[in-house]
């Protein structure tokens, strides 16, 4: 069978924990109308009885499974970077959602244009216990790379990479504990000037709770790890950047209109 647009994409699921929440994230994944789409799923080894009896439902052939002990979820990340074959990686998280059916196939359609290395889209940000319900949305923008020194950066879990940037530049740097995902999209779109491109798409429901965002410490540790981002790569971050990332959060308070 032919595969329209000619784009395999690979989209990598880590949990830990994660009971039904994971099948939630496994049924959007293969909700997808794109028909070449590999799942792999990378679990930390979890030890509780409802998420060990979701991956017993879930291994049936039609998602690789992973279950090991790792060392935090950017160790994850790059188990599945290892095992991905796809021209296209994506990371949904286990408790997340792709959007609507289509949204693959969507960016499939994009990628074919052959003009981007990183296409990203949009994000609903969702209440950790109610994913129908919108807290905050992060709008990706049109691409500029001088926004990463007004603090700025593309919703991680919006973004989708061509397989071959991970080869040539490497995974997630597991010297940071809380922004390797910003040290990532800086190393590859600011450092190594991928071409990157937005496109006004919503691409995923992710839960708000994450390491970055627990508490006002948790914060305060994420900015400065993007600090070292910058002189890790090399490069001597802007004057204020620290206190400029976290007012561009402002931003993802104003809710899009109902249509």
């Amino acid at each position: 069978m032919s595969i329209p647009n000619g784009v395999k994409f690979s989209l990598i699921t880590v949990c830990f924990k994660a009971g039904e929440e994971l099948a939630e994230t496994v049924a959007s994944v293969r909700a997808q109308t794109h028909p070449d789409i590999e799942h792999i799923i990378v679990d930390g080894a979890s030890p509780d009885a409802a998420t060990r009896s979701v991956l017993k439902r879930l291994d049936d052939g039609r998602s690789v499974l992973i279950s090991e002990p790792d060392r935090g979820v950017y160790d994850a990340m790059n188990k599945g970077l290892a095992r991905a074959t796809g021209e296209v990686v994506g990371f949904v998280n286990a408790g997340d959602l792709l959007e609507a059916p289509g949204v693959v196939a969507a960016l499939a359609t994009e990628f074919a244009r052959g003009d981007a290395d990183v296409i990203y889209g949009d994000a609903n940000m969702v209440d950790p216990h109610d994913i129908r319900k919108l807290r905050r949305f992060w709008k990706g923008g049109e691409y500029h790379r001088d926004n990463f020194r007004k603090g700025w950066m593309p919703p991680h879990l919006g973004t989708y990479i061509r397989r071959e940037a991970y080869q040539r530049f490497g995974g997630f740097d597991l010297r940071f504990r809380i922004a390797a995902d910003y040290e990532l999209m800086f190393r590859f779109l600011y450092k190594h000037r991928l071409r990157a491109r937005y496109v006004p798409l919503t691409i995923v429901r992710f839960r708000l709770g994450g390491a970055s965002n627990k508490s006002l410490g948790h914060v305060w540790k994420a900015n400065r790890e993007v600090l070292e981002a910058w002189r890790a790569n090399g490069l001597k971050p802007p004057p204020l950047l620290a206190f400029r990332k976290p007012l561009r959060k402002l931003a993802q308070y104003i809710l899009p209109s109902a249509p």
